[in-house]
């Protein structure tokens, strides 16, 4: 299926799938302490121990490392949710119960926490403008259920990536004002989220 988004263009920069020892801990250690506008591929090199050319020659600025290691940070918790979601009975049982899981995670995460203390204005474009590598990588995992729940019988038809993307605008707003919820309690909140959307994918 032809891809439909637009690329952002950190996305584009060519970041070394696999980065030298400690240098993944180092940007969360930086972007913690000063935020993602402060760090700099100098001061990850320091936190690494490794040479800061060793970083200059391997990525083409401080952003496109940062979007890497978060990227990696949000498939892996992915991977995790689904695997977590495995032993439900459908698809659409699946995608639910990933989708609620990732929606209650991420906000607690430490470094999109960072982000939203010290940098939202970053989060901005991803919310408004164009789609994110980790927005891409979601849209993937998201429309590979919807084909699975569609095969089973669980999901109701309909082009997998337009749902796909349809569901990712959806959630992002409980995962981008997660403390708006903490009133009512957030859980419950993603609970009812969970229930509207499997009404959503019913057939």
């Amino acid at each position: 299926m032809t891809q439909r988004h637009k690329p952002d263009q950190a996305a584009r920069r060519s970041v070394p799938a696999v980065l030298p020892a400690g240098v993944a801990d180092a940007v969360r250690e930086s972007v913690l302490a000063v935020g993602v506008r402060r760090t700099t591929l100098t001061d990850v090199a320091r936190r690494a121990g490794v040479s800061r050319m060793t970083l200059y020659r391997m990525v083409p600025d401080v952003e496109a490392l940062i979007l890497s290691v978060m990227t990696g940070d949000f498939a892996a918790m992915l991977l995790d949710a689904e695997s977590r979601a495995a032993r439900r009975r459908s698809a659409r049982a699946r995608l639910v119960a990933m989708t609620a899981d990732v929606a209650r995670r991420l906000p607690d995460e430490p470094l999109f926490q960072r982000v939203i203390d010290v940098d939202p204005d970053l989060l901005l474009p991803y919310l408004t403008e164009r789609v994110g590598s980790t927005q891409r990588i979601a849209i993937e995992h998201l429309q590979r259920v919807i084909v699975d729940g569609q095969a089973d019988g669980s999901i109701r038809s309909g082009d997998p990536e337009i749902m796909a993307t349809a569901l990712l605008v959806a959630v992002a707003p409980f995962v981008v004002s997660a403390r708006l919820l903490e009133g009512v309690g957030r859980d419950v909140v993603i609970e009812e989220m969970a229930t509207g959307l499997d009404g959503w994918l019913k057939p």
